[in-house]
């Protein structure tokens, strides 16, 4: 396996991971405590519009999700508390709406858009030098927007009410913390693609919240169940050619599986020590 680390693409493959588990683990954990998981699926199909405008105006398409995705996530947390609209239905329309225009502009694209494929579904390995540098500065951004003001977000994420009353501006830092949702689905776009970034948003944390309840923990946790799965996966897709965010996804689950059923048994081998010990006295 040594030998990979000698191609290039194999190394920025790498290098995505690391910078994908550390935005994921952070924002995933912040998505599943404020239970805000339907909203970033809407933002991350909303995104495929601002990937379709892209491709029709000739810039990086990346660029144009990112532009997009922001602009929608703010929309629907402005109008999911000033306007009489379920946020349930605003999200469905923004989904809809997202996926519409990025058909649309893809449609009326002079020539064809041979890349299309890695941003719906996601390609690791032909991740870009330059798009490891976006990850590493929106992992850099988000370590920092947390580190300085975690209190803040702890409150904001379980009780944003009591946050109110204590003087935390919720206003503001909602309004970053969904536009940096928006980036991180954004940027593993290119790791795991649209249809999949969720889960790269949700089954790590999910893997975590088997061993800890505690905020930070469930982040250094997730941080590392997903490089495990991205890492495994990245190898897997590279051995069977098989695409590689599904294989990413697919090791994620299975570590979960595994896990869970592992601390089954434990729990139920513990239980019934128990009962035989009780039994004894």
């Amino acid at each position: 396996m040594l030998e990979l680390l000698n191609y290039q693409f194999f190394v920025n493959a790498l290098l995505a991971a690391v910078f994908s588990s550390i935005t994921c683990g952070f924002i995933g954990t912040y998505i599943v405590s404020r239970r805000i998981v339907f909203i970033s699926g809407g933002i991350s199909h909303t995104s495929f519009g601002g990937v379709g405008i892209g491709y029709y105006l000739g810039i990086h398409p990346l660029l144009g999700a990112a532009i997009f995705s922001v602009l929608s996530a703010i929309g629907i947390e402005i109008f999911s508390h000033k306007s009489e609209l379920r946020e349930d239905s605003l999200i469905g329309m923004m989904w809809s709406f997202g996926m519409a225009v990025g058909i649309i502009f893809i449609f009326i694209t002079p020539g064809y858009a041979a890349n299309l494929m890695s941003y719906l579904f996601g390609s690791i390995l032909t991740v870009s030098s330059s798009e490891i540098l976006l990850m590493a500065g929106l992992a850099l951004l988000i370590f920092l927007f947390f580190a300085f003001l975690f209190k803040e977000i702890l409150f904001v994420a379980f009780d944003e009410d009591y946050a109110r009353t204590q003087g935390i501006p919720t206003t503001i830092i909602n309004y970053v913390l969904i536009s940096l949702v928006a980036l991180t689905i954004v940027i593993n776009i290119r790791v795991v693609g649209i249809i999949m970034v969720i889960s790269l948003l949700t089954i790590p944390q999910a893997t975590a919240n088997l061993f800890t309840k505690s905020f930070k923990r469930i982040i250094i946790y997730s941080v590392g169940f997903a490089f495990l799965a991205s890492v495994s996966g990245l190898f897997i897709s590279y051995k069977l050619n098989i695409p590689s965010g599904a294989a990413i996804i697919f090791d994620a689950i299975i570590i979960f599986l595994i896990l869970k059923t592992v601390l089954y048994i434990h729990t139920r081998i513990k239980l019934k020590a128990r009962l035989n010990k009780k039994n004894d006295e």
